[in-house]
């Protein structure tokens, strides 16, 4: 998350009088309600911690300390950039903090906790404090700390785990604890020791990708599959989504084109062939899409503000991540996809403002 539409491009500034006291007038966007950044980023992260103790229920206590590392990770690395560019703390604004949960949710449980240390540092140096700060990002700083370790761990970040293991409270899944530059204790034998019948450690998005096994709605929305940490519950992510959109902390309409997007692109592939592509509703409530959708996509600095450029920039997303999916050698692009239209995102914003009243076409 970024900062909020009322705290941006606050450039120049004009004092107009009134007939009671001098009012300050910014430069758009405007809102009417007044609240602070760090008010905003503290309900954002009110609205990520259930999706945090749903990861915990799931997965254990390997998940609970991939969320404690990479939330450190990113505290950390915040506070020492803000040090060495001798800048104020920024930390107390709890912008961070929402990178530090958005990155853990990100990955996979079992995710060695040394390279989640990687990537919290990543995501705050490389994704946000080199550009700034908060505010001044181009890419969402989580999705750049998952992209990093994405390239740089490529089995690591592929390896999934079954939910709902016995044992998960009482002892770690064994990659947690791997240490720095050695190979992650061998996982799948582990896991499939103490999976329950019918479990295996493989995504729903990979089970039909390369078994054309699809996963029914049920457990997709209510979370009883294997996946990143907190990617697995559609509809608790859905909800926790819902609360932030009815405190107007976030433009539905992103939300609202990513859905758009993803309906567009694989209704006509599924309904011309059913039994090889995936439904719609499935691809909407597998993988992160949801999370992407929620949280990521709807990062106030790295999306657009213009009315036409919100719903191309979620459609978009939601087209670029079904083309990934279905015709991409990976099985998820959720990540690659908001990157991408994030890049995108001044464009759209160019070629998508108003024409200013009274004036042509390429002149103003």
């Amino acid at each position: 998350m970024g900062v909020p539409l009322f705290a941006r491009g606050c450039g120049s500034e004009k004092t107009m009088k009134t007939k009671h006291r001098p009012v300050e007038i910014r430069t758009s966007p405007h809102v009417k309600k007044a609240i602070s950044v760090e008010q905003i980023m503290r309900n954002v992260v009110y609205a990520l911690l259930p999706v945090c103790a749903w990861s915990v229920w799931q997965f254990g206590i390997s998940a609970l300390a991939l969320i404690l590392v990479t939330l450190v990770s990113c505290l950390a690395t915040e506070s020492f950039f803000c040090w060495m560019s001798r800048r104020d703390n920024t930390v107390r604004d709890f912008s961070v903090v929402i990178t530090g949960l958005l990155l853990a949710l990100t990955l996979p449980p079992g995710f060695p906790l040394w390279m989640a240390a990687v990537a919290g540092f990543i995501a705050v140096g490389l994704g946000k404090s080199l550009f700034g700060g908060l505010g001044f990002n181009v890419m969402n700083p989580a999705l750049v700390g998952r992209a990093f370790v994405q390239a740089a761990f490529p089995v690591a970040i592929t390896t999934w785990t079954p939910s709902f293991l016995p044992g998960r409270f009482s002892e770690f899944i064994p990659s947690t604890l791997a240490l720095p530059f050695m190979s992650p204790v061998e996982t799948r034998e582990w896991a499939l020791e103490r999976a329950v019948d019918g479990f295996t450690g493989a995504t729903p998005l990979a089970l039909h990708k390369f078994e054309q096994i699809t996963t029914s709605t049920s457990d997709l929305l209510l979370g009883t599959v294997a996946g990143s940490a907190g990617e697995t519950a559609a509809l608790l992510i859905f909800v926790c989504g819902l609360y932030l959109i009815a405190r107007r902390m976030m433009d539905w309409r992103i939300c609202a084109g990513v859905f758009a997007g993803v309906v567009l692109v694989s209704l006509p592939l599924w309904l011309f062939d059913p039994g090889h592509y995936p439904s719609p509703w499935f691809m909407l409530l597998s993988g992160g899409l949801m999370l992407g959708a929620m949280f990521m996509a709807t990062d106030m600095v790295a999306s657009p503000v213009t009315s036409l450029g919100i719903w191309i920039y979620g459609g978009v997303i939601g087209a670029l991540t079904v083309v990934i999916r279905l015709f991409g050698g990976l099985t998820e692009g959720v990540m690659y996809a908001i990157l991408l239209a994030n890049a995108l995102s001044p464009l759209i914003a160019s070629v998508t403002q108003p024409r200013v009243y009274g004036v042509g076409r390429g002149k103003g």
